[in-house]
């Protein structure tokens, strides 16, 4: 084997160890993006009661629940996402499809692993990185369109009149909210990271032909040389 194969192979080894080892983290934290999504969609904790408020209660993208007359303890739930027009605000309904097709293309994500046994590996990345980015768009479509509801009857019942859009009054955003710009920030950090594999994976696949073709090159000039020994010292002669 030629010195450059050797260090050439050395150095596909090497990273394809590393980029093995950075891949099954990706796929790790892209399972884990996705259970955000199905929690941050579901649960009804985007904001809540506190101690100043008139009534008990918490809401989430479509699912609420309010205390029922002054009591602390017994809350009335209502709303579901299969009953779109019990949804109380126009918000809250685009806020809950959009974190919807966040949660639909990163459960996609995950559905395209099992083409990594079929497919290019570089296209594969690619195309779930294209979907992690999709997914932060929406998430952060969810999250800046669901403040603009707070000003709607429900929630200033519970929150007091000094709720608005974009302004809870007495009440907070609690943990979901939260949550979901934690998942913000990994859908991006994901996305941004299956484009740097996709297209590491990229180059090397056009180095290796390069590779291979320089060093039969190479070998052909060495045994050409080794037939016709006085060719290789007029062809020194000649560059001197």
């Amino acid at each position: 084997m030629l010195p450059s194969q050797e260090a050439s192979k050395i150095y596909n080894d090497t990273y394809m160890r590393n980029s093995r080892a950075i891949g099954v983290l990706w796929a790790i934290f892209t399972i884990c993006l996705a259970i955000i999504n199905v929690v941050v969609f579901n649960q009804p904790y985007w904001i809540g009661d506190s101690a100043s408020t008139p009534r008990a209660g918490h809401f989430g993208l479509f699912h609420y629940c309010v205390g029922i007359g002054n009591s602390e303890r017994e809350l009335s739930c209502q709303g579901s996402f299969s009953e779109f027009g019990s949804i109380p605000s126009r918000a809250f309904k685009t806020a809950s499809v959009f974190v919807l097709m966040s949660m639909v293309l990163v459960l996609g994500c995950i559905g395209c692993f099992a083409l990594f046994f079929f497919c290019n590996t570089a296209a594969v990345y690619k195309t779930c990185a294209w979907m992690q980015l999709l997914c932060a768009v929406c998430l952060v479509i969810g999250c800046m369109v669901f403040p603009n509801g707070w000003d709607s009857e429900v929630i200033r019942d519970m929150c007091g009149d000094d709720t608005g859009r974009y302004a809870l009054g007495s009440c907070s955003v609690r943990w979901a909210y939260i949550l979901a710009i934690i998942g913000v920030l990994d859908a991006l950090i994901l996305s941004f990271l299956a484009f740097v594999l996709g297209n590491r994976q990229s180059d090397l696949l056009q180095e290796e032909p390069k590779a291979h073709n320089k060093d039969v090159a190479v070998s052909r000039i060495e045994i050409r040389d080794s037939r016709e020994p006085g060719f290789g010292v007029q062809r020194f002669q000649r560059f001197q």
